[in-house]
């Protein structure tokens, strides 16, 4: 848990030591200045070979990355810190430095060093930040996640009412990567769903949003939250900022945007734009999406289903790790995204069903696809690098690769037969692209490149003629340095005598200090001339050495330099074609996906679902995907169970399952499978049952296992009953709610009433299609007289005294709950268990001897109403509430709660 720091985005800070005394070296004193202009961040100030950092950044930098600190010079007396980090490896310490928490400002050399030195001999080479390095912000392979998209967010608010009780939030997230931009809306409450849908990055807010007391709580638990100043969130010059990025005139074209979604989607290329130092990436037009067109999931949920990642934050064990199958890193994020975000609309859900049909019926298409797809690199991140002049010859290799790949799967699909929309308009994108433009790089680039374009040699040989002379030229000096080497030796008589080259003294003779009189002495002398002395070698040039040196040295600057030139052409030329290349990217994500969900569906047995606006929940022999691909195994088969959530009726909203059993059972992998089905459904997948039917869930609640939240101060129960109350507060008839163990956290009496009104909510007042898991075999009662609720249990088998699991759902209510046998199966002692079975006898005995039922307590009745809400006028409530407060007993943490509280009923009384 990061806490929040301000970037250095507005107004640069003074730091103490931005003074430079008098003595300071004008290399230092141009590192302050540089230093000071970009607060917040640690410096990478280019030296050479080297990233150098100095002063605090070099002791913060050598702790993080466990580097020798070392010190130049000093400063005000003390000796001034210094670390550094080769270029080469600087992506390496970058990574680590950004999950860290860190922001790092890139300073490079603007120009060559012998420019500087033809200001004099104390000239300082010009350097200045080209870019600063954010969580939000990477573009590089080695910096990101090739499976997962890596999301800058930016969050803007609204107050709609005078006393602020209705709030509303503009979010605008971006994978600079990828260049996909989109915004929405939402309000308080799904807030933090959202977020937890997108797993941002970074997180982008206002100063003003950073210091409100109800938000500061969820800002600690995310990484990497970013305050910035009111410029960036101003909404009078938001329009303006959006439209000046995309060099349109009005921000009509994107569609009917709120003043929130703008407001938030200017404040996320405003940074981008001081991030990258007026560099702009090819991003996409906002795509709003609509409020209400996802499954609406809360983090609570996302965690308890383990979708993207299991309990412990691992991938492996996961659903989407189970259900991934694509062979492209864009069809591997495009998967993760519509796992974490199910649509609503019907018609969008059978689009992509169709494709996935298509593919598992069509063995053929489906294999060759998948065999294509698999040579295709990762156009979109290529495209972005070549854009923000990071890419090198292996990006523009992998614009060649994709683009052939999308052309060659086009012909190999033509000849689908009424090919599906989601293909058919996948397809239609890779042909956008011109082909000549892969033509153009094939030609272009050799067949061995460099990752860094200054290393040279990627142009391949023949295609231009320039180059290819200046390239004979420099490759020729060495046969010609060789002949020299043999001329000198026979001229001089030193058979040792060598022609070496080094940095500093260029192309130098070489002899041994044996030798060195004879080539002092006429008539060597006239030749040979003298430049250096070292202990057993002495060293000569001659003039025509150096005048060779020169051509040598020319024509391979010149060789580079024309290299780069066809660079920049070549990268012009993608850049020109950058929007057809995105779909074509996003095409080629799309039919990876749909074909990976194919051979999934083959391999593992899924069906295709029919999913409608309608409220039936009908799911025919349904399997756990996780839990079924592990027993798999080991040869283990899976109890399929079947589930029947439908209304009794058209007219009557869904059903409520009650289930019992004892733990082992499968009672929980059973409500889990059911939710992990309707999200596969709804996603677009096939899903792991024989058959299954599902009308349209906007929400889906799970609260399924418990654990302390220490950070926050909850327990066990309390964290369960915070998430059971969202789920009361919020769910509606469209929900599906998932519960197992409500009220197992305290006293059994407290408990099963809180279970109980729990169960009557859900029926009366949320109506909502519901698996509800327990323990107390009491609630059975109640299906008598709420006509939703049906009773099934988990059917277990006694043998021998032990119980053994048969994982069946069976209609019906468990006689008991075989805790004791469970226990016997976990290892207890024997001494342990003999005692709890005397115990439990004991107890049984005297409970027949004198009943504890429930039929004759108020709230069990069958006739039970709820009692009216109070009379008590609100205002005085609140007073009353507010006199019962005594703060100097109250610690901080319950004093912050008593004034959420407060505020809680503030927003009753507004609404009264």
């Amino acid at each position: 848990m990061s806490q929040p720091q301000t970037i250095g985005l507005s107004e640069p800070e003074t730091p103490p030591d931005a003074t430079p005394p008098e003595k300071l070296s004008p290399m230092l004193e141009q590192y302050i200045e540089i230093k000071t202009a970009n607060p917040g961040s640690l410096l990478f100030y280019r030296m050479g070979d080297f990233y150098e950092l100095f002063f605090e950044d070099a002791e913060v930098a050598s702790r993080a990355l466990g580097i020798v600190l070392t010190k130049r010079g000093k400063h005000q007396g003390q000796d001034i810190p210094m670390c550094g980090v080769p270029i080469h490896r600087s992506d390496e310490y970058l990574h680590r430095l950004i999950a860290l928490g860190h922001r790092v400002a890139v300073c490079e050399q603007l120009e060559d060093p012998s420019e500087a030195k033809k200001r004099g001999s104390k000239s300082v080479v010009k350097r200045d930040v080209v870019r600063l390095v954010t969580p939000g912000t990477l573009t590089e392979d080695t910096l990101l996640d090739a499976r997962r998209n890596n999301y800058l967010l930016a969050i803007a608010r609204a107050r709609l009412s005078s006393v602020g009780t209705e709030t509303r939030f503009g979010l605008a997230w971006i994978d600079m990567s990828t260049g996909e931009f989109r915004i929405t809306e939402c309000d308080r409450i799904m807030l933090s769903a959202e977020i937890a849908r997108l797993e941002p990055g970074e997180i982008l807010i206002s100063d003003s949003l950073n210091t409100d007391i109800e938000l500061i709580p969820l800002w600690r638990e995310l990484p990497a939250v970013t305050p910035l100043g009111r410029d960036v969130f101003d909404s009078a010059t938001a329009e303006r900022r959006l439209t000046s990025f995309f060099a349109v005139a009005t921000s009509d074209g994107f569609g009917a945007l709120t003043r929130l979604e703008i407001t938030a989607a200017a404040a996320a290329v405003t940074y981008i734009e001081r991030t990258q130092i007026g560099q702009r990436p090819p991003l996409s037009p906002p795509l709003r999406e609509a409020v209400a067109s996802t499954m609406a999931i809360d983090q609570a949920t996302r965690g308890n289903l383990e979708l993207m990642r299991t309990l412990s934050g691992e991938r492996r064990g996961s659903l989407l790790d189970c259900i991934d199958r694509t062979v492209t890193s864009a069809g591997s994020r495009l998967l993760a995204q519509r796992l974490s975000a199910p649509l609503t609309d019907v018609n969008a859900i059978a689009r992509r069903l169709d494709a996935v049909a298509c593919f598992v019926d069509d063995v053929a298409a489906r294999a060759d696809t998948r065999s294509r797809l698999a040579a295709a690199p990762d156009l979109a991140r290529a495209l972005t690098r070549i854009a923000l002049q990071r890419g090198g010859p292996r990006d523009l290799a992998a614009v060649r690769d994709g683009i052939a790949a999308a052309h060659e799967l086009a012909r190999a699909l033509a000849a689908i037969k009424d090919a599906p929309d989601e293909i058919a308009d996948a397809l239609g994108h890779c042909r956008k692209v011109d082909f000549a433009l892969a033509d153009e790089l094939g030609r272009a680039l050799g067949d061995e490149l460099p990752l860094i374009k200054r290393d040279g040699s990627f142009v391949r040989e023949g295609y231009d003629a320039a180059l290819d002379d200046n390239r004979a030229l420099r490759d020729e000096s060495r046969r010609v340095i060789a002949a020299l080497q043999a001329r000198y030796a026979d001229e001089t008589g030193v058979k040792a005598l060598k022609i070496k080259h080094n940095n500093v003294l260029g192309y130098f003779v070489e002899v041994t200090a044996l030798n060195a009189d004879k080539m002092l002495q006429p008539p060597l002398n006239a030749t040979f001339i003298h430049r250096q002395t070292l202990a057993g070698q002495v060293r000569f040039t001659s003039t025509e050495l150096g005048e060779l040196e020169a051509k040598i040295a020319s024509a391979a600057d010149r060789a580079l330099g024309l290299e780069l030139d066809i660079f920049e052409r070549l990268c012009a030329a993608v850049i020109a074609q950058g929007n057809a290349i995105k779909q074509c990217a996003e095409a080629l994500a799309r039919l990876d996906v749909a074909s990976s969900l194919a051979a999934l569906a083959a391999e593992r047995g899924f069906a295709r679902p029919l999913v409608d606006d309608s409220l039936t929940f009908a799911i025919e022999a349904g399997r756990h995907p996780v839990v079924e691909q592990a027993l798999s195994r080991d040869g283990t088969p899976f109890v399929a169970n079947d589930s029947d959530l439908s209304p009794p009726t058209e007219a009557q909203a869904g059903r409520i399952w009650l289930i019992t059993g004892p733990n082992m059972a499968g009672k929980s992998t059973f409500l889990r499978q059911n939710a992990l089905i309707a999200i596969l459904a709804q996603m677009g997948s096939f899903v792991p049952a024989k058959a299954a039917h599902i009308g349209v869930i906007d929400r889906l609640f799970s609260r399924v296992g418990a654990a302390d939240d220490l950070a926050r101060g909850r327990s066990t129960f309390m964290v369960e009953m915070v998430e059971t109350a969202a789920i009361l507060n919020q769910a509606g008839n469209r929900a599906l709610v998932i519960l197992d163990e409500i009220g197992r956290g305290t006293a059994t009496f407290d408990g099963l009433s809180i279970a109980w009104a729990t169960v009557e909510h859900l029926h009366d007042i949320n109506t909502c299609r519901a698996l509800f898991a327990t323990h107390y075999h009491e609630l059975t009662a109640l299906s008598a007289r709420l006509p939703r609720l049906h009773n099934v249990t988990m059917k277990v088998k006694e043998w021998k005294g032990d119980v053994v699991f048969l994982h069946e759902v069976v209609a019906g209510a468990a006689d008991r709950s075989y805790g004791i046998q469970v226990a016997k199966l976990a290892g207890l002692p024997p001494s342990v268990i003999e005692r709890a079975k005397v115990v439990l006898a004991k107890l049984e005995q005297e409970d027949r001897a004198a009943p504890k039922g429930f039929e004759d307590l108020p709230l069990f009745a069958a006739n039970y109403q709820p009692p009216a809400p109070s009379s008590e006028p609100t205002h005085e409530r609140l007073i009353a509430a507010v006199a019962a407060i005594n703060p100097d007993e109250m610690s901080p943490r319950e004093a912050m709660e008593a004034l959420y509280n407060l505020k809680a009923r503030l927003r009753e009384t507004d609404k009264q």
